[in-house]
């Protein structure tokens, strides 16, 4: 059960980076890039708290629940020691700050976001940004699509903490 995981787990992998092509490539990075570190979901709750008075309190906690899922996801990320791809053919196509790949902090971190802040901004624009966001970790070939799944997972367990 576990190679037959794996297989479609690769399968799907080299299905998503063979995909990228040059121009969207850099687009792709450039708004990828904005996940690193969860900077784009605390920056976002950390503005909000300071224009939206009356839910300060409400965003204070999910900004706090967006920091605790990637400080988590860190951790979990040094249990496994999960490598991230390298596919001769298929090189990734930005650098990262970090050779281990499970579970995805971009994915868990956006999901955590959409999942706390979609209290109090719409909650389909958030989940969207976040799918994007997960997915073009795989489309860059620096995660697996269970790595995206297992963070988006922790996100959204993470994210309903602070609800």
């Amino acid at each position: 059960m576990r190679g037959a995981i794996a297989r479609a787990d690769l399968r799907l992998y080299r299905l998503a980076r063979s995909a990228a092509r040059p121009p969207a490539s850099v687009l792709v990075g450039r708004f990828s890039r904005l996940g690193e570190h969860a900077a784009l979901w605390l920056a976002l709750g950390a503005v909000a708290a300071l224009v939206d008075r009356p839910r300060q309190e409400r965003w204070r906690r999910a900004v706090v629940a967006v920091g605790a899922t990637y400080a988590v996801n860190t951790a979990i990320k040094a249990i496994f020691r999960r490598r991230r791809p390298a596919q001769p053919d298929l090189p990734a196509l930005v650098a990262t700050p970090a050779g281990l790949s499970f579970p995805s902090a971009h994915a868990s971190t956006s999901f955590a976001a959409a999942r706390a802040y979609g209290r109090m901004l719409p909650a389909a624009p958030l989940y969207a940004t976040a799918a994007a966001m997960a997915c073009s970790r795989v489309y860059l070939g620096v995660h697996y699509p269970s790595d995206v799944a297992a963070g988006a997972l922790l996100g959204l367990a993470m994210g309903s903490a602070a609800r």
